[in-house]
């Protein structure tokens, strides 16, 4: 169902609504396999009905304005500093010889050495503001950085000091020396800014201050990371990143069976009340019986499912170990053949796919992962496997196992856009006790942040003679 309020909030709105369109619709594409079959399509002929394309394209469109907006923002920001910047010393030396060459004096030996210094100083400031801010953004954050709207203060501050000073006691100056000593002088405060913003953004939060706990909550996956001193929402992004390389993936057909069997267990405890008035004391009875057999249906359900997941491995496993023997069969026959008639790495992983694609199937299925992995990448893999000459275990290990989210392509995550809930802003430290949830559309990330303790250690000496010791043997002593 499609809902479009126009409203302040409207874009906010629109956005996530054609988000869950999309990851409802691919997973619905996953769960049916005759959607084509079974979807009804529903139309509207009056002149107010709009349909889902023009809808989603709307809310794409505005989405990408205000995150293009909001991505290259900074980045002019920046690249108009850096450019005021590397171009101020140097419009220093060049505005005195270009407004009154005759009354500058004649600049010395030590005076073109200064020029040599501030060539290569200017070249190492742009190599370092190349190497530190000029990298592409990781993420978008929903407020600006301090230390970095600090430094960027910082350096219109200097920058604006240095115009001021320039403009009132050393442009009338006729000692062209002196001109150039202060605009050394500005390079160096630059350099200084610079080594300033890589303590600040690169080096400060490199120490581990705080163990951060992160508690997925729809299976409870918990992880324990240790982390510097950041911000709350730099310590968000930290902690997806950590995210995408070791939590397995979110996979919402395993929540499916304990829902269907809490809701099989509450439809059993039903109390009727019938015409008379008086409750049927056998519908409580065989509730209560059924309440106290719940547990035995857990077991029983948990130990047939954890057998038909072990015949179906063992029958995956056979098969791929015979496709991979006859592949090396192949491969020793393609030894003595003419090249003409050598098949490649792909039409083998073509010509040996459909031995296991049944037995891979209906172990993917069993294990409610289908969904995880298309027949293109199942092909792939087979083909880089082969190409490496790798072991059918190998090629298994991808599959017998959840693996970590960036092992899956990005269609599979079903969280690209995340929202930070903080009861304290975003951009203040972190500090002993600070919570915050990260929340996408299926599930959320509950953070929990604990100070490392403080550990005192103390010394004790040993004296070595203390281990010294006398063994006094006699004639009836057996050693």
């Amino acid at each position: 169902m499609l809902k479009m309020t126009l409203s302040a909030g409207g874009e906010k709105s629109l956005t996530l609504i054609c988000k869950m369109m999309d990851r409802r619709s691919s997973r619905f594409y996953c769960d049916d396999d005759n959607w084509g079959e079974t979807t009804t399509a529903v139309t509207g002929t009056s002149e107010l009905s709009v349909s889902q394309e023009e809808v989603v394209g709307l809310g794409k469109e505005v989405q990408d304005r205000t995150q293009g907006f909001r991505r290259y923002l900074p980045v002019a920001v920046g690249s108009c500093v850096g450019l005021l910047v590397l171009a101020t010393p140097l419009v220093f030396l060049l505005l005195p010889a270009v407004m009154w060459p005759d009354r500058l004096e004649a600049c010395g030996a030590a005076c073109e050495g200064l020029f040599l210094s501030i060539s290569f100083k200017l070249l190492i400031l742009l190599v370092a503001v190349w190497a530190l801010f000029l990298r592409p953004s990781r993420a978008c954050l929903p407020r600006v950085c301090v230390y970095r709207a600090f430094l960027t203060t910082l350096t219109l501050l200097l920058t604006m000091s240095y115009w001021l000073f320039y403009g009132v006691r050393i442009l009338d100056d006729e000692d062209y020396h002196g001109i150039v000593q202060f605009a050394v002088s500005l390079v160096d405060s630059q350099l200084f800014v610079h080594y300033l913003a890589v303590v600040l953004l690169e080096l400060r939060h490199l120490r581990p201050c705080y163990s951060v706990c992160v508690i997925r909550s729809t299976d409870g996956e918990t992880r324990h990371y240790n982390i510097g001193q950041l911000s709350i929402q730099r310590a968000a992004l930290s902690i997806l990143e950590f995210y995408y390389r070791d939590f397995p993936l979110h996979n919402p057909a395993l929540l499916s069976a304990s829902k269907h069997r809490a809701a099989k267990h509450l439809a059993g405890l039903k109390v009727y009340n019938p015409g008379n008035g008086n409750p049927s004391r056998a519908m409580v009875t065989a509730a209560a019986k059924r309440k106290d057999s719940a547990h035995n249906e857990l077991y029983y359900e948990e130990a047939d499912y954890e057998r038909r997941v072990r015949k179906r491995r063992a029958r995956l496993v056979v098969a791929v170990e015979e496709a991979f023997t006859h592949v090396r069969r192949m491969k020793k026959e393609d030894e003595r053949a003419t090249p003409s008639d050598i098949m490649d790495v792909r039409e083998a992983a073509l010509a040996v796919f459909p031995s296991l694609a049944r037995a891979l199937q209906k172990y993917l299925r069993t294990t409610r992962r289908q969904h995880c992995h298309s027949m293109e990448s199942i092909q792939k893999h087979l083909a880089f496997c082969l190409v490496n000459n790798m072991s059918p275990k190998a090629f298994l290990e991808a599959y017998l196992a959840p693996g970590p989210t960036l092992q899956y392509g990005p269609e599979r995550w079903m969280a690209d856009q995340w929202t930070l809930v903080s009861e304290a802003s975003v951009t203040s430290g972190i500090k002993e006790g600070s919570e915050f949830l990260l929340r996408c559309l299926d599930f959320n990330l509950a953070v929990t942040v604990k100070g490392i303790p403080y550990i005192r250690l103390t010394e004790e000496y040993v004296d070595p003679k203390s281990h010294k010791f006398i063994l006094l043997l006699q004639s009836e002593t057996s050693v």
